[in-house]
């Protein structure tokens, strides 16, 4: 339905939407775009308002005119929604008029009615979803997400620009309201992904332009960073996987960056291109095209597969991008620079991965010798621990199940990767280590398929320092090994922070919460005065029985999975906490530090 009043604002319609998240699973997105008709459509003999809402393939992208480009393909989107709800109506505001029509799980109740007057034009659909096909689920229908309406509908301004978006959310008492509204389109855009401490360029690369039929609008910047971020759309919809666009733009960047450089000197006759990776490398940049009848590839939409808009974009980046660097010079020689130590590095990482690589295969040593590996070879049933420090890693190996769990300790803080290149980084022992453990190779050598452990459980400290180390790992993960949090196969023990005891009586709590009710229980069994309260500050002090009973006995110990549900928003707290700059981070810690009620927990 918003895509609907969104395809009104790209052509230049409406200036407005509005949705509102109402009590009792309702949704209400309103437009002051031209209104739905509400005549007698010709061939249906219904009113135009009625063949929309009821009819698949008659909305105003299919078989007509109405719109030069838009996000829907086929007119089904609004009548499905319909289809799919217990009960929608729909108010238009047209030819002066106000007309009405609801419907009860895509049926119309009544004949489209005029309620009364109106000014100004607009469409305002409200609906809700059917429990009888969404299903209840603890009693309940499912919500909807207020955060991920949010996020995507921030998206949708960016894309359209000048249009106003404004959000409301009426479902708690403590309403909530949001606006959004950017003039600057795709630039805006790359202003909100990139900090301006994080821009290499003091300014941004933005092109806007139309070839042929293909509108094409393009921003980018260059980070110090080593990850880079790319994000295409194909008239608004985000297309996840890339396409035509995306290749358009990459073939562009190559050839414009690698020309620029041989013309003024910094690649040699003798010296190689720079290549796709070397010039991506901490490239973050936002492509969006509008094309009549787009081509996509699946159903999801996640590619776009039309060729027309490759050579658009590659023609019209190559252009303004061969003017940006003959304009600013400063910038281009950061670009350059940037693209040269990408190459570089590329080199020594191939070298220090080839050597990572090639040493395990020929020493025979595919494992590290501190493995304390399993018997079994099964990756379904077989857990890996990484164990902080030699004591604990003592305590966990004669605690363990040797048939299914393996340990590897650490010792002490591995390096932080989100600062580091792949060369340095696998020149960290204990890193180099868990990558051969794990069995996947790494980089563009790494394969889900060969990994050894379908369980890999981060295993530290219930303090700072085990957090640190925590942390340290997880960024490793969620950089180099993101398909296997992907899976689902990275998990953080949960070791007890108290032992409660009373003679041969005791009890293992989680949290301080957990340590009072557990003192009044053992009070009550064992009529003590006086409770013994053991505080475990590392794993080393538990001994193996005590290990296995509270933190590796698969069926009583607690652990959680680690999930990455906002790919985005993870990213950009890795950046914050684990990055080179220190005033985000600080922000951060001022902003949140109220929330932590007790850091040792």
């Amino acid at each position: 339905v918003v895509d609907n009043s969104i395809d009104e604002a790209m052509a230049g319609y409406a200036k407005g939407v509005r949705i509102e998240l109402l009590p009792n699973n309702r949704v209400s997105i309103s437009d002051d775009g031209r209104g739905i008709p509400v005549d007698i459509h010709k061939q249906t003999k219904k009113s135009a308002l009625e063949t929309v809402m009821t009819t698949l393939h008659a909305g105003g992208k299919f078989g007509g005119d109405s719109y030069k480009v838009s996000g829907g393909l086929h007119g089904v989107g609004v009548s499905v929604v319909n289809a799919l709800s217990k009960w929608v109506r729909v108010e238009v505001k047209r030819d002066g008029g106000l007309y009405m029509q609801e419907y009860e799980r895509g049926k119309a109740k009544k004949i489209v009615s005029k309620i009364g007057k109106s000014t100004g034009t607009g469409t305002k659909v409200i609906f809700e979803p059917d429990p009888e096909i969404f299903g209840i689920e603890g009693g309940k229908m499912p919500q909807f997400d207020f955060k991920y309406i949010l996020d995507h509908l921030r998206q949708q301004a960016f894309l359209t620009k000048g249009i106003k978006i404004e959000v409301c959310d009426f479902r708690a008492e403590e309403k909530k309201y949001h606006a959004f509204q950017f003039d600057g389109g795709l630039l805006s855009f790359l202003r909100y992904l990139t900090p301006a401490t994080k821009a290499l360029q003091e300014e941004l690369f933005y092109i806007e332009k139309t070839l042929g039929n293909v509108e094409v609008e393009v921003a980018f910047t260059y980070t110090d960073e080593i990850d880079g971020k790319e994000l295409s759309f194909a008239n608004n919809i985000y297309t996840t996987d890339g396409g035509m666009h995306s290749t358009g733009f990459k073939s562009a960047l190559s050839r414009a960056i690698n020309s620029y450089a041989r013309t003024e000197g910094y690649l040699k006759e003798k010296d190689e291109n720079l290549t796709g990776d070397d010039v991506r490398e901490g490239l973050v940049v936002v492509i969006s095209v509008r094309i009549p009848q787009p081509q996509f590839e699946g159903q999801t939409k996640a590619r776009l597969g039309s060729p027309e808009a490759r050579s658009a974009v590659d023609a019209v980046v190559s252009e303004a991008l061969k003017e940006y660097l003959e304009k600013h010079p400063s910038d281009a020689r950061k670009v350059i620079e940037k693209c040269l130590l990408a190459s570089k590095a590329r080199k020594a990482a191939k070298a220090a991965k080839d050597t990572v690589l090639r040493k395990g295969i020929l020493e025979g040593l595919t494992l590290p010798g501190k493995l304390a590996d399993c018997i079994s070879k099964s990756p379904e049933e077989s857990e890996l621990f990484l164990v902080e420090g030699d004591s604990a890693g003592g305590s966990s190996k004669m605690a363990r199940d040797r048939r299914t769990q393996a340990i590897l300790p650490l010792r002490g803080k591995i390096l932080n990767v989100e600062r580091s290149r792949i060369d340095k980084m696998l020149a960290n022992k204990e890193i180099r280590a868990l990558v051969m453990a794990l069995g996947t190779a790494i980089a563009s050598d790494f394969n889900i398929l060969k990994i050894r452990y379908h369980k890999i459980v981060i295993m530290t400290d219930a303090d700072v320092d085990g957090a640190h180390i925590r942390t340290l790992l997880l960024t490793l993960f969620y950089r180099y090994f993101p398909k296997v949090v992907e899976a689902g196969y990275i998990y953080i023990a949960q070791p007890p922070l108290f032992k409660i005891s009373s003679g041969k009586e005791f009890r293992y709590v989680f949290s301080e919460v957990e340590k009072e009710k557990a003192i009044t229980e053992v009070q009550k069994i064992t009529k003590a005065q006086t409770i013994n309260v053991q505080r475990y500050k590392g794993l080393g002090e538990m001994n193996p029985d005590q290990l296995w009973d509270t933190t590796m006995d698969p069926s009583v110990r607690k652990m959680k999975q680690v999930t990455v549900n906002d790919a985005e928003a993870a990213d950009r707290l890795f950046d914050i906490l684990m990055g080179d700059e220190v005033e985000p981070r600080k922000q951060f810690i001022q902003a949140h530090a109220h929330s932590v009620k007790n850091l040792d927990t």
